[in-house]
Formats: structure tokens, sequence, C-alpha cells
């Protein structure tokens, strides 16, 4: 066995303590930390072992180094600070399907662990649960804005954030040349319409639509899918007239896309598990991820790996508004 010189683990000791400050808060994004003559006087160490210590932190994205400047968080410090308090710590992920998020999850590997049902309201509720570390979620509040209000209800008491994935086009999926002429929700009533379980985001927004334009979502008849990829092939194999999901992937099943609205994408989870989330934001930053996800049609990643708190007030806006990503107004926040 190796013994590690007193050295070697007083610099260890030091960052610990370091990072244990920034994931709890008491150390937030930009603060300046002591020089590292000061700091060695007042821990009572040598300058040397202080110089590790911020180097091992700055090597592991928890602070930012420059020369003849004292060390500062970095911006992602509370993240990347859990994330080397638990390195081999697995990010469960509960919630929604998407296209897309198949090939960031095929990416990360043993990184990410998808568990649980899928759907918004399962998400959560495992997350709630501790059976999840995360949920992908999609919820419009009646007021228009996604996934606050529901986060802030479920998960509260956790310091709850979101990561935001991507923007992504919901809309009605027909067949080829739209041959019933289908332009909104409102005339979708006497058709088979594939549809997403109850519990699912996009079964929700559905109900929602129906019910503006005066639709009882239960007069509606049609399968009941647990994935977007099956409703598209239920509209391409007949077994439904219209099918409502997101416009990535049609191209190749000879579909057409009828747009409805574009809705923000993004991962609800807890302070605690912002640590085992680092992989995830690296991987949304990687250009080869992000050329792939694009690709697929339907997205926009502006502000892909955006993280932020989920506080005690209520956003307002309507983020639901009818747009394309070349529209002058993006309807998104």
């Amino acid at each position: 066995m190796v013994v590690q010189s007193s050295a070697v683990a007083r610099y260890v000791d030091i960052a610990h303590d370091l990072a244990c400050r920034v994931r709890s808060g008491e150390l937030s994004a930009g603060a300046e930390l002591l020089g590292v003559r000061e700091y060695a006087r007042v821990l009572g160490t040598t300058s040397s072992t202080v110089v590790r210590a911020y180097r091992y932190l700055a090597d592991g994205a928890v602070i930012t180094l420059a020369d003849r400047r004292r060390a500062r968080i970095a911006g992602d410090g509370a993240i990347a600070a859990a994330r080397l308090l638990e390195p081999e710590r697995v990010f469960r992920l509960a919630g929604s399907d998407d296209p897309a998020l198949g090939i960031l999850l095929g990416r990360l590997g043993a990184a990410v662990e998808p568990v649980g049902a899928r759907g918004s309201f399962p998400g959560l509720r495992a997350v709630a649960r501790g059976e999840a570390d995360g949920a992908v979620i999609h919820l419009r509040h009646r007021d228009g804005v996604y996934n606050e209000a529901f986060v802030r209800t479920v998960l509260g008491g956790d310091e709850p954030h979101l990561l935001h994935l991507w923007w992504r086009e919901q809309g009605l999926i027909v067949p080829a040349g739209n041959p019933r002429g289908l332009a909104s929700v409102a005339r979708i009533s006497g058709r088979q319409v594939a549809r997403r379980e109850i519990g699912a985001g996009t079964r929700a927004l559905l109900d929602q639509l129906l019910l503006a334009e005066g639709i009882a979502p239960d007069t509606v008849a049609g399968p009941e899918l647990s994935s977007h990829v099956e409703i598209a092939f239920a509209v391409a194999l007949g077994i439904a007239d219209v099918g409502m999901g997101v416009r990535a992937g049609l191209a190749d099943l000879g579909l057409e896309f009828v747009p409805l609205l574009w809705e923000p994408y993004e991962i609800a989870l807890g302070r605690e598990a912002l640590g085992a989330a680092r992989p995830l934001l690296a991987a949304l930053r990687d250009p080869t991820l992000q050329r792939a996800v694009t690709a697929l049609g339907g997205y926009d990643l502006a502000h892909t790996g955006t993280v932020r708190p989920v506080g005690s007030g209520c956003a307002r806006g309507d983020s639901a508004a009818v747009v394309g990503p070349d529209s002058g107004s993006t309807g998104r926040h």
C-alpha cells in the first residue's frame, strides 16, 4: 500500500474544504479567494501546498486562475465542485421522451442512467421520491410559462434548478400532402389521433389546445403511445389520421408537419444533483452533438447547457407563441 505524504494529504484536504464551500453556496460564482501566501498563513501551511490545492480545483473547473491575479470561483463552480466531490456518481434521469435526447444519452454512456416511466409528470414524481436525480420536462402552465411552477411545487424544498437542453417544435404529424387539410387542432375532432399517454407533457399540451378550441379531450379517439417515434409510425402506417408530436425525423417516413408552437425542453433537478449532471453539460456544449441534434430538424440550441435556479417568484409571459426559429418574433425566452 502506498502511504500518502502529509503534504499531499493537506492539499487535498484544503481543496475538498473549498469545494464543499463552493457547492453549498458559501463561495459563489465570481468570488475571489485569498492570495496564495495569505491563505497559507491563515491555514498554517506552505505556499506550495496552497498552490497545489488551487491547481487541483482549477483542473476540476471549480475555480479560474490568471497570472498575477487571485483565484476566483468559476461560473459553473458549484456544479464542478459537486462533481469533484462525487466523481463516480451516476446521474439517474427520468421523464420525457425526445428523439434528440436519445442522441445525447448515446454520447454519455454510463454517466447517465435512464430510470422510471416516461413522461414529464412521472419524471418529476420520481425525483421527488428520490428515485431519480433529474427529470426531463416540458409542462406549459395555463399562464403560458413552462416548467417553473411545476418544479417549485414538486421540488421546492430541494433548491431546484432547470438545465436547458433546447427548444423544440411541436405540431401535427400528417401524411404527405396533408390530405385532410389539417391546420390546427380545431379540425382533428372525429379523426383517429395518435397521442402520448396521460402524464406525458405532449399529451397535456394537446389537451390544453383542444380545450382552447372548445373540444373535450375525452371525445378524441385514437391510439395512446409511449414515444414520439411511435406516434410518427402510427401515422405512417395509417393507424392514425394525425398525431401530435415533434418535427424531428419525419422526412424519412414521408410525413409532413404542421407547426403549432416552440417549447423549452429542460431537466429539473435539485441542487445536490448538480454535480452529477456535469457530464450532461459537457456533452451539450460539444459542437459534434449540437450538429447531430440540429440535423434532426425542429430544434433550436441557442441557449443549450444553461442552468438557472428556480426561485420563489413566478416569471410571466407567453413562451408558447406559434413561431419558427427564423421568425422575427421567437416567442421564446
